[in-house]
């Protein structure tokens, strides 16, 4: 297929220029360095050693050494090689390996990156691994569908794990002093953050994150304001509508007006450190920082709410990535990685995984657990995902180049954007530009 051909002679290049980083990375993984894209692996035997990438290392390291640890008790002939990866560095960690070998048995694929990978031929096909599974019926058939829809052609490379949702998150103590309500629209979010800020105290209403991972954040603020519901008008992206460049100057006239100045380096870990222990007002993050900030702050601090709706009270937002485990075609031992695969997802392990994340479980039974109740940012991002009103533009996750566009290609924009060096309009669309050719190149071979 020429769209993968495509893919990887351009990681081939990216190869060359790393290739002391693909020798080392192919050492230390657990297949010396024999398992590249292309090879088709093995059964294996079912007992032994596999080795387990987690993409969001460091943050979810203790959960999933729990997880391993469980399940190495129910099967004591499976050693786990656990090895965590920032996840900011995942998608290039795959790419080099990908290239020089050294993949995993399992890893952690979420579906932002799902296409990438899979048109490298690096995936096993999973359909017929789940229809003979104790998880077949037992898997949210949405996050299913999401899972097929990214990978390109409609076939499972991922079991889900873990739905999560753009959250807003805010100080409840500070929207009290200050008379704010909630901050449930749009309007309402915007005069928050210009009351709340004061300079001069050091005290600022939004902390907007201007570093990695910045494209998807700026993409549900711009298309949750506008309320345009659709990626694509025919073969053209939507992202760079006249309405959209409008409400991305809005979004962004914020930066060091009402939220500090050091944001325009902020990734995740920054901006939810920065806000956990300072007096910003809100903060726009995913599920996945609640356990952080009821450490930092306590239950009674803040609360999370999905993103703001439009005055009239329609919620536009965009799809958010799907976390799940895939399975690498190079494994030799793909029975034992199945296990794994199979356990982790099994409701009580999914149901404690979800639990420490904050996200909603993809295992359905896992899913009526009582801390969902209870864990209200959760029980509100499930509604807002299930509701009858919400409006998801569902991201072009689908396309290989995806990642490529909206993180390496975009996020030095992005921070141009903020420093006034690209106006609104020019950053959509130069996106927009890309993402018509990659739309383009990707409807030619299928």
């Amino acid at each position: 297929m020429k769209s993968r051909s495509i893919c990887r002679s351009r990681r081939a290049v990216m190869a060359v220029a790393v290739g002391s980083v693909v020798a080392l990375t192919a050492t230390a993984c657990g297949d010396n360095g024999s398992g590249s894209a292309g090879d088709k692996g093995d059964e294996g035997s079912g007992k032994g050693t596999i080795t387990f990438w987690d993409t969001n290392g460091g943050v979810r390291t203790d959960i999933w050494k729990q997880i391993i640890a469980d399940f190495e008790k129910k099967y004591p002939d499976i050693k786990v090689d656990y090895v965590g990866i920032p996840a900011a560095g995942a998608q290039s960690k795959y790419d080099t390996a990908i290239q020089g070998g050294g993949l995993p048995d399992v890893g952690g694929v979420g579906t932002a990156m799902l296409a990438e990978v899979a048109a490298q031929n690096a995936l096993e096909p999973l359909d017929s691994r789940l229809s003979k599974s104790t998880l077949n019926g037992k898997l949210n058939q949405n996050l299913i569908d999401v899972s097929k829809a990214a990978g390109g052609d409609n076939t499972l490379y991922q079991v889900p794990t873990s739905a999560n949702n753009g959250t807003l998150w805010y100080r409840t103590d500070l929207f009290k002093k200050a008379g704010l309500a909630a901050p449930t629209t749009w309007s309402k979010f915007y005069e928050a953050a210009d009351k709340l800020t004061d300079k001069g105290k050091n005290e600022f209403g939004f902390t907007i994150r201007g570093g990695a991972g910045s494209i998807a954040p700026a993409l549900d603020a711009v298309y949750g304001q506008t309320g345009i519901t659709s990626f694509w008008n025919g073969d053209k992206t939507t992202v760079n509508d006249p309405r959209n460049v409008a409400a991305l100057e809005k979004y962004i006239a914020l930066y060091k007006k009402d939220t500090p100045s050091a944001d325009i380096n902020n990734d995740f870990t920054k901006m939810v450190a920065q806000w956990d222990s300072g007096t910003i007002g809100m903060l726009s993050h995913n599920l996945g920082s609640y356990q952080d900030h009821l450490k930092a702050l306590g239950k009674d601090k803040f609360r999370g709410v999905p993103n703001p709706t439009m005055d009239d009270g329609t919620r536009v937002q965009v799809s958010n990535p799907v976390d799940g485990l895939s399975l690498f075609k190079s494994s030799k031992n793909k029975a034992a990685a199945w296990k794994f695969i199979e356990f982790a997802v099994s409701a009580a392990e999914n149901s404690k995984f979800n639990q420490s994340a904050g996200q909603v479980p993809a295992n359905t039974d896992a899913a009526k657990d009582a801390w969902i109740q209870q864990a209200e940012p959760t029980k509100l991002a499930a509604e807002a995902l299930n509701g009858a009103d919400t409006k998801i533009v569902q991201l072009p996750y689908y396309l290989p180049d995806w990642n490529t566009i909206s993180k390496s290609d975009n996020e030095p924009n992005f921070q141009k954007l903020l420093l006034g060096k690209l106006s609104a309009k020019q950053f959509l669309d130069t996106l927009a530009d890309q993402l018509n050719k990659a739309q383009a190149d990707w409807k030619k071979n299928h």
